[in-house]
């Protein structure tokens, strides 16, 4: 039944967003220039070196291809959607997502869809793909263990968001919140290796945008850690629990700005 729903909701979202078709094409047009903006970076780093904390210039476009598929999920599915709940929190409108029989997180999380971020998306298999074709043939494990993790990791970051978006229900402006885990969330563009020990720890258990980007392309690698694995698992799962738990609170303290 959820299946039909989340169909639903994407063909009515996409419809939605296909009705301005030239802004659909401004923005897939400027997808390029947003994985140009990722890659172009690494290309000058590895320019002037070999390696960069043990990665070298494929392995961490590899990373940067992970991050592409995050930008693509965060950009075209979660943002649009907790950042509308957000403003119907403000408005009021979230009373008629509340009454429609549907869970309201569930139907809150697939209303709404930006369908031109397809090309961070696309942008992420191509580079992965050439990357990989210069890097040793992943084993058909790591392959397996990175799409797990990259599947966690996703879940992690959207419960982070979702996280986030609760404050709503008590504080009325959450934009810059928003924005400045926008901000945090682009470090994962480069290997997780680079940073200092605080810093690493925050990317993974906090804003775990490594879960997503580092630690998939680390198992493609065959250099992840079972521990490291499970605990990324582990932070996934906790990460959508705490998110649930928090919802439900917020959805108790709601009182309807219609009202």
């Amino acid at each position: 039944m959820r299946s039909g729903v989340i169909l639903a909701l994407v063909r009515v979202a996409l419809m939605t967003a296909m009705q301005y078709r030239a802004s659909f094409l401004l923005e897939f047009f400027v997808g390029v220039g947003t994985t140009a903006s990722v890659v172009l970076p690494l290309v000058f780093v590895y320019d002037h070196t070999a390696s960069v904390a043990g990665w070298s210039l494929h392995a961490s476009l590899l990373v940067a291809a992970f991050f592409l598929v995050l930008q693509a999920m965060v950009g075209g599915l979660v943002e649009p959607n907790l950042g509308a709940l957000v403003e119907g929190v403000r408005s009021g409108q979230l009373d008629y997502l509340l009454l429609k029989p549907p869970d309201a997180q569930f139907v809150a999380s697939f209303q709404r869809v930006a369908p031109a971020r397809l090309w961070d998306l696309l942008g992420g298999a191509i580079v992965g793909a050439y990357a990989l074709s210069a890097l040793p043939t992943p084993t058909a494990a790591g392959i397996v263990t990175a799409a797990l993790l990259l599947f966690s990791g996703l879940a992690a970051v959207y419960g982070l968001w979702v996280l986030v978006i609760c404050t709503s229900f008590w504080f009325v402006r959450v934009d810059n919140l928003r924005y400045l885990l926008g901000a945090i969330v682009d470090a994962g563009r480069w290997p997780v290796s680079i940073y200092t020990g605080w810093v690493r720890v925050f990317l993974t258990m906090f804003v775990p945008v490594a879960l997503v980007t580092s630690y998939p392309a680390l198992a493609l690698l065959g250099r992840l850690d079972t521990g490291l694995a499970v605990q990324a698992v582990g932070v996934a799962v906790g990460m959508l629990v705490v998110s649930r738990v928090a919802w439900v609170q917020a959805l108790r303290h709601y009182t309807s700005a219609s009202s």
